[in-house]
């Protein structure tokens, strides 16, 4: 018991973390971003051609992967504002189906373009955690995986204080409420939404080398069900709201666990979708969402 819900915490970290972008950016400007699973891709290959160059490192893979989460997610962050500047910026003012269908295009330009570069076949990482483990109340835990927890949810308070005590927060809250009567309060929509595309995409790009790390192995279609997993998530949370989406990832990431040792790893993606399903027919708002009346 202990096992499956340390391996539903350390993979629901995974979740947490895509999941967070997911829902900043639709919380402040209401898009549903599907090439965001695409970054998180972006973001494994990132550390991947990255871990080529430090895997010569002296000391342990531990360091070298440290680095290269912090470069990986400057490129991710970085890819995310180019994104966000060429495919969705001139459409802002368009119907919202135009900007939904210009993300599923973007979500195949990066798939695709990836594929150019690294090849159709997978990809063996070059760090795995798989190092001694030590018991602790039961669950076999290796130092590497706590390491990347202890990132993990270092990143995900650190964020939450960026939203919630920051001037810079404010003003996302702020263009999330009303972005015309914020523009007219001085602040400066564009560049607060480009730092939202960055924080979002730098969040996906760490989880991204988190996973290639734990999981072993990576494919230029990798972004796909996680994309997907994390709009679960952030819908099961409550999409908008960041403290949801971080419950919502580490919720999904125990229902993965348990149903995988109960029913078996295939019916592991089944298990997780149908229970969106499920639950939101009982709570559409999510386990921390509020229900939005829109006038029309």
């Amino acid at each position: 018991m202990a096992q499956l819900i340390w391996n539903g915490l350390f993979v629901g970290s995974f979740y947490a973390l895509v999941a967070l972008g997911y829902s900043m950016v639709y919380g402040i400007i209401k898009l549903l971003n599907f090439a965001h699973g695409d970054l998180y891709m972006l973001g494994a290959f990132s550390g991947f051609a990255l871990l080529g160059t430090f895997g010569a490192v002296p000391g342990g893979s531990l360091v070298a992967l440290f680095v290269v989460l912090v470069l990986t997610m400057l490129v991710a962050g970085l890819s995310g504002v180019a994104l966000e500047r060429v495919a969705y910026r001139p459409l802002r003012g368009a119907p919202r189906l135009s900007l939904l269908i210009t993300a599923v295009g973007a979500s195949f330009a990066l798939e695709y373009g990836v594929r150019i570069f690294a090849g159709p076949n997978p990809r063996v990482y070059p760090v795995r955690l798989d190092g001694t483990a030590v018991s602790v109340l039961g669950a076999k835990i290796t130092v590497q995986q706590l390491v990347l927890m202890v990132v993990a949810v270092g990143l995900m308070l650190t964020l939450n204080a960026l939203v919630m005590r920051s001037r810079q927060g404010r003003a996302m809250r702020a263009i999330a409420l009303d972005p015309k009567a914020s523009l007219m309060m001085g602040i400066d929509v564009d560049a607060v939404i480009s730092r939202t595309f960055f924080i979002g995409s730098a969040l996906a790009g760490a989880a991204g080398v988190m996973a290639g790390a734990y999981y072993g192995k990576i494919d230029f279609l990798m972004g796909f069900i996680i994309g997907l997993k994390a709009f679960t998530a952030a819908v099961i949370g409550g999409i908008g709201n960041l403290k949801g989406t971080m419950l919502g990832g580490l919720v999904l990431g125990l229902l993965e666990s348990f149903s995988t040792d109960w029913f078996g790893g295939e019916w592991r993606d089944v298990f997780a979708f149908g229970f969106l399903i499920l639950f939101l027919t009982v709570r559409p708002t999510g386990l921390l969402g509020e229900r939005v009346t829109e006038r029309v």
